[in-house]
């Protein structure tokens, strides 16, 4: 599935990169509490480690950690008296702790051209949506914060880390824009990769939203190495969103296929069983080399579908 960009009056300057909405868009679906649920559970016990325990933030503050338990002076707030310590000393104590740090989750979304195609239930860039509408939306909670860069189309979009509503709202703004227009260009995910490894400092969650077309086939992608760059400070997941059509060709007869990317045009004659075998094997082929890069350079791999349920597989992945 195509998506042409709108015409333009005569004698005005194109955009630099034009996004829309696909017009074949269905949403991402229904997004179920009780799976969120669990996948908010499941992301809370996989980023636990970078959480605070190995490092300690610096000054004093709320927290679930004790740092100094010491006598009650004027001033200090009544709500952070320790009973056992008061009684066993009849003097006053108050608990003071080592404050959370806050995690940050950067969301790296992939809006090239080749997001809008789908033929199942949804494009890919309409489950792309809803990973990162559900991921930012836990993302926040407890007091954390979410970032964003988007790429693909034009200059890259950056949204720095922030918390709250605000922070669902700035993303939300920016998922609404929609995907490059055919023949669209912009920055790659593997320059994608190294561009947030250089804004996360911290150790945080990195999730990577994409098809992950960028040298596709080939053994070691151009975006392995970032990706493990990445992985050496953060915990990161790929969520890779694939169409069934991208698997195997279906017996319609003569196809005109169309490259969004490039624009390049092939016709081909899809009832030629050695045709359709020969589109199989390849693509095969050509995801278990993604499958191989990921797993080379440490991440964990969700493979989405737009055909059916693509909550409950992210799940699976982060159980």
């Amino acid at each position: 599935m195509s998506v042409e960009a709108p015409q333009r009056p005569r004698g005005q300057r194109p955009a630099a990169a034009p996004l829309v909405r696909p017009a074949g868009s269905q949403g991402p679906g229904p997004t179920p509490p009780a799976v969120v649920g669990a996948l908010d559970l499941a992301l809370r016990r996989r980023v636990s480690g970078l959480m605070p325990g190995d490092q300690r933030a610096s000054g004093l503050g709320p927290g679930s950690e004790l740092a100094q338990l010491r006598p009650y002076q004027p001033g200090d707030d009544v709500r952070l008296l320790d009973p056992a310590a008061t009684a066993r000393t009849q003097v006053p104590h108050v608990r003071l702790h080592v404050p959370e740090r806050t995690l940050t989750t950067w969301i790296v979304l992939d809006i090239s051209p080749s997001m809008a195609f789908g033929t199942a239930q949804r494009l890919k860039a309409d489950v792309a949506d809803g990973v990162a509408r559900v991921i930012g939306r836990l993302a926040v909670r407890r007091g954390n914060r979410v970032a964003m860069l988007r790429f693909g189309a034009g200059s890259p979009l950056i949204l720095p880390p922030h918390g709250g509503r605000g922070a669902l709202a700035r993303l939300g703004r920016a998922l609404d824009e929609g995907v490059g227009a055919d023949g669209a260009s912009g920055e790659g995910l593997a320059r994608a990769l190294a561009h947030t490894r250089a804004l996360a400092r911290t150790p945080g969650l990195i999730v990577v939203v994409s098809d992950m077309a960028e040298g596709a086939g080939a053994e070691d992608p151009p975006w392995r190495a970032p990706l493990a760059a990445l992985r050496g400070r953060h915990d990161t997941l790929v969520a890779q969103i694939r169409d069934p059509r991208e698997d195997e060709l279906p017996d319609v007869g003569h196809l005109w296929l169309v490259d969004p990317e490039t624009g390049r045009q092939i016709q081909v004659d899809t009832s030629r069983r050695r045709i359709r075998e020969q589109f199989a094997t390849e693509a095969a082929r050509r995801q278990a080399a993604i499958t191989g890069a990921v797993r080379r350079a440490g991440a964990r791999h969700a493979v989405l579908t737009t055909d059916g349920d693509w909550l409950r597989p992210l799940r699976e992945v982060l159980r």
